[in-house]
């Protein structure tokens, strides 16, 4: 699953959505029918201009031990390419400042891996998105046209949309379902156990620093309690016995 993110005014509840259905359901027995709704990528869309807002900062440190988050600028055709390899470095240097973690393409342990490290170079991607479709001598192309020349979309001199798209369904898909899978979710799940533990030990460690006397005085209630609740649910039971039986008489 894909998520996007145009901007920083409304959470989309990630961390609900992503994490807290699947361990409800790897409980079952067949885990093979088990359906993954996990998000399994963010493009985080940042607005042109001279870097990262506040907002932008902490809405990205929210969703970083959630969920691999690709950042991109949108609306780079109106950038110049001087501009935009200005605004793509101030983007880095904050988001490495603030120790945000975004994607990181894999590298192969025992090769010069290139190809990875020239992705990396490009985030974030600047994209150029257009609907329309274009005739320019005979060929069909995807852009957008002004007055100066045309902004084609699926062209890697233009923006980086050919690297994004090849990213999310051709090279990289399967390594963000796996980081997804064995890092953020496997995280997600130590620390939700590592919490229900401290709960516990707390509880173990409150009781047992209890005055006996007192200790048990809190259990009598309790067990008082209970009696009551049941001795309650029985009356109004048998009260429903009654009513019936007397309706069915008349």
């Amino acid at each position: 699953m894909l998520l996007t993110i145009p901007n920083a005014g409304s959470y989309p509840g990630v961390h609900r959505q992503q994490v807290r259905g699947v361990p409800e359901r790897r409980g079952h027995v067949n885990r093979s029918t088990v359906i993954d709704n996990r998000v399994h990528c963010c493009l985080y869309f940042i607005s042109p201009g001279h870097g990262l807002k506040p907002l932008d900062i902490e809405f990205m440190q929210q969703l970083h031990e959630k969920v691999n988050i690709v950042p991109v600028i949108g609306k780079a055709d109106t950038l110049t390419p001087e501009e935009c390899a200005e605004f793509k470095a101030n983007v880095m240097k904050e988001i490495e400042n603030n120790k945000i973690k975004i994607y990181q393409f894999p590298v192969d342990e025992f090769e010069d891996d290139e190809e990875a490290q020239d992705l990396q170079a490009q985030l974030p991607f600047a994209v150029v998105g257009s609907n329309t479709i274009l005739d320019i001598n005979g060929k069909k192309i995807r852009g957008r046209m002004y007055p100066w020349g045309i902004a084609e979309v699926e062209n890697p001199d233009h923006c980086d949309f050919i690297f994004l798209r090849n990213l999310l369904i051709r090279t990289h898909m399967q390594d963000l379902k796996d980081v997804t899978n064995n890092v953020l979710y496997e995280n997600f799940r130590c620390n939700k156990l590592a919490a229900v533990t401290s709960v516990n030990l707390d509880n173990k460690l409150a009781s047992s620093n209890r005055n006996p006397l007192a200790q048990f005085e809190i259990e009598k209630k309790e067990h008082q309690e209970r009696l009551k609740n049941m001795k309650a649910g029985m009356e109004k039971v048998m009260e429903e016995k009654v009513k019936e039986k007397k309706k069915k008489k008349y």
